[in-house]
């Protein structure tokens, strides 16, 4: 299971209705599902560049 940042709202497998900012606990395959609907994505690094900084299963960040 991993930690995902949610960019819009997002209604889990059990109906539980989540809102874009939210921070839930997926499995890989849901991780997949999500980043190809757009619902979670990379966000660019502060700095410019084509690097980014993903918030997702390896982030740090809360």
């Amino acid at each position: 299971m991993v930690y995902v940042r949610l960019n819009s709202a997002w209604t889990d497998g059990d109906g539980v209705n989540h809102a874009a900012g939210d921070t839930v606990d997926v499995d890989a395959a849901t991780l997949a599902e999500l980043q190809a609907s757009g619902v979670v994505t990379e966000v660019p690094k502060s700095g410019g560049g084509d690097t980014t900084d993903w918030v997702g299963p390896t982030s740090t960040k809360p």
